[in-house]
Parts: C-alpha cells; sequence; structure tokens
C-alpha cells in the first residue's frame, strides 16, 4: 500500500492481533447457523444507517449517503453469500438532522422496529456518542464515522461499538512531523467545540512536545452553527503563529480558514482528517484553503492506473461510479463503504446475521477497504491504521498528495 512508512509498532500490532483472529474464529465458525432478529427477510442482509442528511453535520452526511448506496448496488449484483444463502442487501436510512437526542431515537427504532441486522453512521462525534449507548443496549453492531476517540470507550461498555476515522494521535503525529520537516517552531492551533475537538487537543499538545514545536495559543471554535468565528481567527492571528493547525469538520473547518485569512493570517493551514469534505473545496471556500495540507485517509488521492491490488481497484471503480452518478469527485473518505463491506465480511465469515456472530467477526477483521485499512481486535475497535494516512495539499482547487 501507498503511504507513510508503517513503523515497526504497527507491524508487531498487526501480527498480535491476526493470530488472536485466528484463534478466536476457528471456535466462531463452529457454531451453526442461527437467525437474524425475528421479521426480517430470510434473504435479505439489513443495514441501517443514521446519517446527518440536513443540520450542520449535511455537507458530511450526504457524501456517506452516496457512497453508501453506491456499495450496496455493486454488492447486490451478485448477492452477498452467507451460510447456504445469496442474500440481498436492504439500507434502512434515517436522517437525523444532526440532532444526537433523533440520533438515539432512531437508534431505538431501527433496532426494534426495523429488526436490523448492523447499524453504521453518525458522522458528528455527537451523534455517535449518543448512538453508542443505545446500540450497546440492543447488542445491535454499530459502526460509527465521527473523529472522537472515546466513540469506543471504555471498551468494556462499548463491544457492540467500532469506529472507522484514525485515532486523533496518529493524524496529530503525521501534523507533528510536517511541521518539523517545513520548520515551524511557533504553533497555533484553532479546534472545534465538543469531543472531536477535545481529541484534537490533547493529541495535537502531546505530539508537539515530540518535534520541540511550541503551541503558542489553543483556541476552541464556538459551538453555534452559523457563529462568528472572526475573534477565534483575531486571537489566533494576534500570536503571529508560524503554522495554524484547524482540527473541526466541515463545514467548521472551511469556514474557520476563511476567517483566518480575513484575520491576516498568511501563513500554512493545515487540516486534521474530519475537516475534508467536496465542501472544504467549494468556491467560498478555495481562495482560502489554497496551499493548505491535510492528513487523510490516502482514499483521497484516488487510485492510480497502475494499482492493480484489490483495494486499489475498489477505490477506482468507487470513483467512476460517483463521478458517473454525481457528475464530480473531489475526494473524501467513503467510510460508508468500509462499513457496508466489514458488514458484508463478517456475515459471510460467520454463516449468519446473528448479530452477536456479526459484532464477533467485525471484532476480528484485518482488513483494506476503500478508505483504509483497518486492524480490529478484542481489544481494539477503532480506528483506521497509521499507515493508512498520508499528507495533502490544495494546488489549483483539487488535493494532490505530498507524502
Amino acid at each position: 500500500m501507498a503511504g507513510p512508512a508503517v513503523e515497526a509498532w504497527t507491524l508487531s500490532r498487526r501480527g498480535l492481533l491476526a493470530a488472536a483472529a485466528t484463534t478466536l474464529l476457528a471456535a466462531c465458525g463452529r457454531d451453526e447457523e442461527q437467525t437474524g432478529p425475528p421479521g426480517t427477510g430470510a434473504k435479505e442482509l439489513v443495514i441501517g444507517a443514521s446519517l446527518e442528511l440536513s443540520g450542520v453535520g449535511k455537507v458530511l452526511g450526504v457524501q456517506q449517503e452516496r457512497a453508501l448506496q453506491i456499495t450496496a448496488d455493486t454488492l447486490n449484483e451478485v448477492g452477498v453469500p452467507v451460510g447456504n444463502l445469496r442474500r440481498n442487501i436492504r439500507l434502512v436510512v434515517r436522517d437525523n438532522a444532526s440532532d444526537p437526542r433523533v440520533a438515539a431515537q432512531h437508534t431505538a427504532e431501527l433496532a426494534t422496529r426495523e429488526n436490523v441486522h448492523a447499524l453504521i453512521g453518525g458522522c458528528l462525534a455527537e451523534t455517535s456518542l449518543a448512538i453508542a449507548p443505545v446500540a450497546q443496549q440492543q447488542q445491535l453492531p454499530f459502526i460509527s464515522f465521527a473523529g472522537a476517540d472515546n466513540i469506543t470507550l471504555p471498551l468494556a461498555q462499548r463491544t457492540f461499538v467500532f469506529r472507522l476515522t484514525p485515532d486523533a494521535r496518529d493524524v496529530a503525529r503525521a501534523l507533528a512531523q510536517l511541521i518539523r520537516t517545513q520548520r515551524h517552531e511557533r504553533v497555533a492551533l484553532l479546534a472545534a467545540s465538543g469531543a472531536h475537538g477535545d481529541s484534537g487537543v490533547r493529541a495535537i499538545t502531546a505530539a508537539l512536545r515530540g518535534v520541540d514545536s511550541e503551541l503558542v495559543r489553543s483556541v476552541r471554535l464556538p459551538r453555534a452553527e452559523n457563529a462568528d468565528f472572526g475573534p477565534a481567527a483575531e486571537r489566533i492571528a494576534g500570536k503571529n503563529p508560524e503554522a495554524v493547525i484547524v482540527w473541526a469538520t466541515a463545514p467548521y473547518a472551511g469556514a474557520a480558514a476563511r476567517a483566518l485569512r480575513k484575520a491576516d493570517y498568511t501563513g500554512p493551514i493545515l487540516f486534521d482528517s474530519g475537516a475534508v469534505a467536496e465542501e472544504t473545496l467549494s468556491p467560498e471556500n478555495a481562495p482560502a484553503v489554497e496551499g493548505a495540507y491535510a492528513v487523510h485517509p490516502i482514499s483521497l488521492g484516488g487510485s492510480s492506473l497502475t494499482n492493480t491490488t484489490t483495494a486499489g481497484l475498489a477505490r477506482r471503480d468507487f470513483v467512476y461510479r460517483y463521478v458517473h452518478q454525481h457528475g464530480s469527485f473531489s475526494g473524501f473518505a467513503p467510510y460508508a463503504s468500509d462499513a457496508l463491506q466489514l458488514v458484508v465480511n463478517a456475515a459471510r465469515l460467520a454463516k449468519s446475521v446473528d448479530r452477536g456472530r456479526l459484532r464477533a467477526y467485525l471484532g476480528n477483521q484485518i482488513t483494506e477497504g476503500i478508505a483504509g485499512a483497518y486492524s480490529f481486535a478484542p481489544i481494539r475497535h477503532g480506528g483506521m491504521d497509521a499507515d493508512s494516512l498520508g499528507v495533502f495539499t490544495v494546488s489549483s482547487g483539487a488535493w494532490s498528495r505530498v507524502s
């Protein structure tokens, strides 16, 4: 896989997880075929999705819904082998309106009324954090798309909860290495409010210590949807940093970049992976984000014609289908595609759609998806492997890979 060099601890961890997975799955494989929840179609794999199709998270949720539908249609062309049956995927999608209370309500309804076999979604940290305890209570496997490390913690209380986004510490380390390479000694951090920003503040503070760069100021963005980011940006610019890290999801990330430029900050802007969405490169944001950097899953760079790995071919096919259906693809991580494929893999290996067996096989998957690679284990339910991350920059209004 193309990407940054893989550290020794990463390889050791994969080897350990693979050994543990082999032992557990061998035991699970002896179980007999079980049925899904009562009332589900006998020849269907029913996947629920709680997505932000309206509200502040719309720019994230809509693109994941598109990715989900593309992958479901692709898989349904041949069906999903589960035991002696070949099942079709049926999606049950709900708009949580970026509201945690609605997301929690949907989770209960999808688990009990729709009898879904697994649940995916929650692009915002707040919605995923609301979904997680309900999914755990219902013993419903849940795969989150949000970027807050505590979604799967404490693990003893989140045995049915998984997360696909990269760990904040891995993103922060990559950003810190970029800062060291560019020899920036004075760095400022503009972070979102809430759990996503909390993870970023902790991770960046620790990572900058390791490269001898000074965090001259850390400012949190206001939480309100249409808040004025000007005062926060002015506080950052007032410290004259050599580089500014913006740790926030779209659309806040683009708005923060515009506010920084308006505050006369002219230096480099560095984004975390959550900042990248199709909206990030919109005409409104384009002047402010030109030349900015982002640490993001390698899927942002698409797949070259020379990449003939299974994952590379899948990325290329996904982008082709996305452009064919929606006109263009400016780049994002299609976590929904990977989440659906992970559930399908679990059902195929388990030879069952039983929720408990799906959870067991989800928790032992070591695989590469369209967005990146994952190494799940009973002691690790997320996120993406560190060696699936790359550094990208905005050049002439498009993302280009740097390393």
